[in-house]
Formats: structure tokens, C-alpha cells, sequence
């Protein structure tokens, strides 16, 4: 059963990496880098800045950044446990597959879909009671993931369980923080 998972997954990777062309790689190269998302991160932070004030908003990054820690640290975990090679690596399809990014750490999962689905899951419930269109921020992991499988460094399945992992995640840390929010800065509570 787990071999034919692989193999599904390993096809579809095959696929979707060769609707790539080198006219796109620049953009997904762009995509893929956090540094370029730093625009977007401070957006955000002025966002959240501006619904919840100065203390709540030093309270929400105290917990993204212990999120994003927690989020990391098991995605290393897991890479280190299952030790699955990234595609660029696999010999067995790396001949024939469009490598724009080399890594040579393991692939499953993907720390880039665990850790952005996880602020965007914990920052969707912080803010879906005060803005309107907060599902908008999932775009952000579906765009930046797909960079991943583009580039041949990741299958769609560490994608889909990078975000599993962070939809746990986000979520766990939201009940954390809305505990703590009551019991220690219940400054605008969150309901």
C-alpha cells in the first residue's frame, strides 16, 4: 500500500514538474525565497498591528515565532526519520525531470507548506473576527508550495502533509494562545 502511495505521488510529481519551462523559472525561483515574502510579512505585521494595538500584536508574533520554532524543528524530525530523498536527488527519476533547485537535505516534509500553512492557520483565527477576507492568506502556502514541486525539490505529498502538520499546528497554537490571551493579556479578548 505505502509503495503504491510513493509511486502516485512520484507520477504526479513527474507531471506537475514538467509543466514547468525556463521561460517561469525566474518567478518561481523568486517565489520560492523567503527573504522575497519579507513585503507580504510586513504588510501583516501593520495588519495586525493596526486590529489588535501594539501589546496584542507583540503577543501574536511571541507565538508565530514559537509556532514557526515548534513547526521547524518537527518538520526536521520527520526529514531526519524517514530520510526521503529530495526529488533533484532521486536517481531513479532525476535523469529525466526538470531540477531548477538542488537541496541536499531529506523531503519529507516540506518545511516551507508545514510552517506557512501554521502562520496562516494561527493568524486566520487571531484576525477572521475582525477582517472579512482573511482566506485570502492561504494563497500564500498554495503559491509558495507549489515553488517547491517546480523546482524539483519537493512531492506533492510532503506538500500535503507539511500542510497537515501546520493546520495541527496553527490550530494547537491558537487554543494556546486564546488560553493565555484570557488568563495573562486579556486585553481585546479574542472570543
Amino acid at each position: 500500500m505505502i509503495e503504491k502511495i510513493v509511486s502516485l505521488d512520484t507520477q504526479l510529481f513527474v507531471y506537475l514538474n514538467g509543466l514547468g519551462s525556463t521561460t517561469y523559472d525566474g518567478f518561481w525561483l523568486f517565489i520560492t525565497s523567503q527573504f522575497n515574502w519579507i513585503p507580504l510579512f510586513l504588510l501583516l505585521l501593520y495588519f495586525i498591528y493596526k486590529k489588535l494595538g501594539l501589546q496584542q500584536t507583540l503577543y501574536v508574533l511571541l507565538f508565530a515565532a514559537l509556532l514557526v520554532t515548534i513547526t521547524d524543528q518537527t518538520t526536521n524530525l520527520f526529514k531526519n526519520g524517514f530520510q526521503r530523498l529530495r526529488p533533484c536527488n532521486n536517481p531513479e527519476i532525476n535523469s529525466f525531470i526538470r531540477i531548477v533547485q538542488v537541496r541536499n537535505s531529506f523531503s519529507f516534509f516540506s518545511g516551507h507548506s508545514s510552517n506557512t500553512m501554521a502562520v496562516c492557520v494561527f493568524l486566520y483565527f487571531v484576525l477572521k473576527k475582525t477582517t472579512k477576507y482573511m482566506a485570502f492568506l492561504f494563497l500564500w502556502p498554495l503559491v509558495f508550495a507549489y515553488s517547491r514541486i517546480y523546482l524539483g525539490l519537493h512531492y506533492p505529498l510532503d506538500i500535503l502533509s507539511g500542510y497537515l502538520c501546520g493546520v495541527i499546528f496553527g490550530t494547537l497554537m491558537f487554543k494556546g494562545y486564546t488560553i493565555a490571551q484570557k488568563k495573562y493579556f486579556p486585553v481585546n479578548p479574542i472570543k
